[in-house]
């Protein structure tokens, strides 16, 4: 009885993912219990989280590629309706309208389009694969840009880079002229100094700090700066679970989130960085696998989405948290403290191996 109820809950998962993804969420729990100074009220919470995220991976594990092909475009058409009810009547927290209060509970619309993005861009160059045009290439980059821009006018760059990242993955994969992508990306490099006015002070803040923290080492630049420490000072092996001097003394800051891979860097030193690459970059490859062997273009196009978009999760923190991006508020996946991305990337994961057993389903 135990065998079946076991072999049923397993039929869908993908061993190799389930393996890395266990061992990267094992890494954050024990990352954030040091970052949280031995909080155990919130590293429970944060375990209740991922026993959540883990059954919505399971089921997403086990939904039909036909059934995510149906959805496809009523969850976009969904996602958008609430990003526009966000500008109307969302919650405002610290300067930013981001959430949707539904009384019981609060929502964050733009988490939904980390999803919802590549999959109706899946949906929609599966549909046209036969006939795909410029034209075609035309109608999904608007797709993308509208919930970019909603996103950004909350505003919430990190969100809204993640959610274009994943928009244009999902382009370049379907065949979009590497000229014009490379054209694409000139053009909106030439266009930064035309775009600066439009920021908001906080975001040419973080632009300028890049370039140089000390010029405000007490205010925008303090979280590069403090960053540098940690993962500096860390050396080789690390100072030590618990023993991390940034994070104990509470010096580092948003330590249980967005810079969660100081702490990391300053207990495991260099030697526990790589080791944490090395797990990301064998769960992208993962990802880009499944993405090839994938039976349609539907899920070929949805696999590289979800797995790029990885990627720029990771690419993008680490970049952050080791002073070579600006800070945005891109939290380090499977390892930072927070339920709504949990459950996206876990869902994403899902995806994935839905991909992966239907492949296995179609040659038998």
């Amino acid at each position: 009885m135990i065998n079946r109820l076991l072999a049923f809950i397993g039929r869908h998962l993908d061993r190799q993912l389930l393996v890395l993804v266990t061992i990267l969420l094992a890494i954050g729990l024990l990352v954030l219990f040091s970052a949280s100074g031995a909080n155990a009220e919130r590293t429970g919470a944060h375990a209740i989280n991922i026993g959540i995220a883990l059954t919505i991976m399971w089921i997403a594990a086990n939904i039909p590629l036909y059934h995510l092909a149906n959805v496809a475009l009523p969850l976009y058409l969904v996602g958008l309706l609430l990003l526009i009810a966000v500008e109307l009547v969302g919650l405002e927290v610290n300067g930013a309208q981001r959430w949707l209060n539904l009384g019981f509970t609060r929502i964050q619309p733009s988490e939904l389009m980390k999803i919802a993005v590549p999959m109706m861009l899946a949906w929609y160059f599966d549909r046209y694969e036969a006939v795909l045009r410029f034209r075609n290439f035309v109608t999904a980059t608007i797709l993308v840009v509208v919930p970019v821009l909603l996103i950004a006018r909350q505003p919430d760059l990190g969100t809204a880079l993640l959610v274009a990242a994943a928009g244009f993955s999902v382009l370049f994969l379907a065949g979009l002229s590497v000229r014009l992508l490379v054209g694409t990306v000139v053009a909106g490099v030439a266009a930064l100094p035309f775009l600066w006015d439009s920021l908001h002070e906080y975001q040419k803040q973080r632009v300028l700090t890049l370039l140089d923290p000390t010029q405000d080492p007490l205010g925008a630049g303090y979280h590069t700066i403090q960053s540098a420490i940690a993962m500096g000072s860390g050396g080789i092996l690390g100072k030590g679970w618990l023993n991390g001097t940034q994070s104990q003394l509470e010096f580092l800051p948003e330590r249980s989130t967005d810079f969660i891979f100081a702490v990391y860097g300053e207990e495991f030193g260099l030697l526990g960085n790589l080791v944490l690459i090395v797990l990301f970059a064998l769960l992208i490859t993962r990802g880009l696998v499944i993405s090839a062997n994938a039976p349609t273009m539907f899920s070929r196009l949805l696999a590289g989405g979800v797995t790029l978009t990885f990627f720029t999760y990771v690419f993008v923190n680490m970049g952050m948290v080791g002073g070579l991006l600006p800070v945005v508020g891109v939290p380090l996946p499977l390892i930072s403290y927070g339920g709504t991305a949990l459950v996206t990337l876990l869902f994403g994961v899902g995806l994935l191996m839905s991909i992966r057993a239907n492949r296995r389903l179609v040659q038998t």
